[in-house]
């Protein structure tokens, strides 16, 4: 039997509403650098675990890869009620953790320490604590926990898995980068490539040229952004999205674009990589986050020092 959730309001945050907003709920090792203490979980056990996180409970844990990400979230709604104040159709973060409420106080501490806004923590002892995640309107996941993903990803919640590294992404505007295939898109030109080589996905594209490209498990986040994007002019707004994609501009650039198009989703900017690695450009971008279902891409990316989001 399921265990229920033990929810902590932060007051000094303004409450956004589910309905509106674009929820996005992180674990706590996502957001915050915990490897000591999940370590230290993982071989003397949860109350050992709790002891040392309330004898700490007033020292900041360092940043976590998903920091600076939700840091230039909260820069975007700065943005957005400055221009309306009125406007309900902002960012709103949540922690999701599998601490206990009495181990939690150094989470909740430490994000009033670097003046975050988060809205909710979320307190969940049952070991799947995704369950809540729909009940929240999580359209976003971020854990540091492969199972985690996957299980949110199976209840139809866009979800990535975040590997721990030292970021230090500038804070503003929030930039996004996301891979095509498998990530916006759906893996049917990847299936065909498997089967068929590349002559035979290039020979599907170009039959497939007129027809969109199915659904990715990260589409519905990015479509979201897109509708943020369009309350601002081309100049002013704080949000800028990349395709940054291993498919071939020539070969198979067309259906992607017309894809997006179709969508209504706007990208500042595509590349089309053709295969060649990812790393370079992404350093040059210096996105916030960067998602992708290839682990060699990951790890290009984390060599840059560009916080990376595993969507498996």
């Amino acid at each position: 039997m399921a265990e229920l959730e033990s929810t902590v309001i932060n007051t000094n945050v303004k409450q956004k509403d589910p309905s509106t907003a674009l929820v996005i709920a992180v674990t706590t090792r996502a957001i915050f650098s915990l490897e000591e203490e999940h370590k230290l979980y993982l071989e003397k056990g949860k109350e050992e675990y709790t002891r040392h996180q309330q004898a700490n409970q007033d020292k900041p844990l360092p940043p976590g890869t998903a920091f600076a990400f939700i840091q230039a979230v909260q820069y975007v709604n700065k943005k957005i009620l400055e221009s309306n104040p009125a406007e309900r159709d902002l960012f709103d973060i949540l922690v999701l953790s599998n601490n206990s409420p009495e181990s939690g106080v150094r989470i909740i501490n430490s994000a009033k320490h670097y003046g975050l806004e988060i809205s909710k923590f979320c307190f969940v002892s049952d070991e799947d604590s995704t369950q809540y995640l729909k009940s929240h309107g999580v359209k976003l996941f971020l854990s540091a926990d492969r199972t985690d993903v996957c299980n949110a990803l199976q209840r139809g919640v866009s979800a990535a898995l975040v590997f721990q590294q030292e970021v230090q992404a500038p804070s503003t505007p929030l930039r996004v980068a996301f891979d095509g295939d498998a990530v916006l898109f759906s893996d049917e030109t990847d299936q065909i490539f498997q089967e068929q080589g590349l002559e035979g996905a290039v020979q599907y594209e170009r039959a497939m040229e007129a027809v969109p490209i199915g659904e990715g498990p990260l589409k519905a986040f990015a479509m979201h952004l897109g509708k943020m994007r369009k309350k601002f002019g081309q100049g002013e707004c704080p949000i800028r999205t990349y395709l940054v994609t291993a498919r071939s501009g020539r070969d198979m650039g067309v259906r992607a674009i017309k894809t997006l198009r179709e969508w209504g989703l706007p990208i500042d900017e595509a590349f089309f990589m053709d295969g060649a690695p990812k790393g370079p450009i992404l350093a040059q971008i210096q996105p916030h986050i960067f998602f992708d279902d290839g682990l060699h891409n990951i790890q290009g990316a984390q060599n840059v020092g560009v916080p990376s989001a595993w969507v498996p």
